[in-house]
């Protein structure tokens, strides 16, 4: 794994956590109980704090940056999906980030909100608890009835799937 302290910085990963090998983590990043973070997923807390909570998966290709003013803030239960910009944002409990979606300074998506693949969530933007964002730039919608089940489906996949690469990833070259 690329785990780095950055000065006095180090990273929190509880022993209950996976970090693929091919991630990185850098600085002020803690990470909660069984979350994961998946092939070449970048966190680089060096300009504040970056915290995911517990059962959350950053997967492969997501990039999780932050900025002096504010912490970027991932919650518990929550799915982030490939290629995922969070930048000094925060994310509630619960929620969906959809492949390939940016989320920008200041942004807050509200529990058991979705954040639809290829959103942009722009500066300052509020998506309410239990709401959708949709676009470029995001709009707001209520959020479909079945994503409740889609979030809980996929907490659980990356979950059963940590323990699977825990316990059988093996390098061969």
């Amino acid at each position: 794994m690329a785990i780095y302290a950055l000065g006095d910085a180090t990273p929190t990963i509880p022993a209950s956590a996976y970090v693929h090998p091919d991630a990185v983590v850098i600085g002020d990043v803690t990470l909660g109980e069984q979350a994961s973070v998946w092939p070449t997923a970048v966190l680089r807390a060096d300009f504040g704090r970056i915290l995911v909570g517990d059962r959350t998966s950053i997967q492969d290709g997501t990039v999780i940056h932050v900025i002096e003013e504010q912490p970027t803030t991932v919650g518990a239960d929550c799915v982030v999906g490939h290629n995922a910009h969070l930048e000094g944002c925060t994310v509630g409990d619960h929620c969906l980030v959809g492949s390939g979606s940016t989320l920008l300074n200041f942004a807050t998506v509200g529990a058991g909100s979705v954040v639809a693949a290829g959103a942009v969530v722009r500066e300052h933007a509020d998506v309410p608890a239990g709401s959708m964002a949709v676009g470029v730039p995001a709009q707001v919608r209520p959020v479909p009835a079945a994503a409740e089940e889609w979030i809980r489906f996929g907490v659980g996949e990356y979950l059963d799937n940590s323990t699977r690469y825990r316990d059988q990833l093996r390098r061969l070259d």
